[in-house]
């Protein structure tokens, strides 16, 4: 089971985080820190796996984001690997090419894309489609209810 997800820049800055399991914040903050120092001290050619504590962490570096997952111990690492590749795949598919000022500006829609791929620390949907199905879904309902919103304020 995932641990957790994290994603930040080449500087450090966390980007976006997501917690599969409860854990207070001070231990978050540490977490997301001992995250950052030690994979981007990493030279750039080396594994994209490590042991840290009792976790095995996955990253990968897409542009100027570091894409970093803990997993327990039995998990496969090839398997988390591709879960990192498959949300990037479903972000690059929503905001075409996706970057890190996607992430920044619309950090609610990429928290929405891995909620309906991953579910507490399991992929939920395997199928791209699938998944942007119920984002299309999801947006033409935003569409509607701002459309509305706009009717009230207009017409009053």
């Amino acid at each position: 089971m995932m641990r957790f997800l994290l994603l930040f820049s080449r500087q450090g800055r966390l980007r976006l985080q997501k917690w599969f399991t409860p854990m207070c914040e001070r231990e978050k903050k540490k977490i997301v820190r001992d995250m950052t120092t030690m994979v981007l001290a990493r030279p750039p050619r080396t594994c994209n796996f490590l042991q840290w504590k009792d976790l095995k962490i996955i990253y990968k570096r897409y542009a100027s984001l570091y894409f970093c997952m803990g997993v327990e111990n039995q998990e496969n690492e090839l398997l988390a690997l591709e879960i990192i590749h498959r949300y990037v795949e479903l972000l690059d598919q929503y905001f075409g090419n996706v970057c890190e000022l996607d992430i920044i500006f619309n950090f609610e829609k990429a928290y929405f894309i891995l909620d309906e791929f991953l579910m507490g620390g399991e992929v939920q949907e395997t199928s791209k489609q699938t998944v942007n199905r119920c984002i299309e879904a999801s947006d033409m309902l935003q569409e509607d209810d701002s459309s509305e919103w706009y009717e009230v304020e207009l017409f009053g």
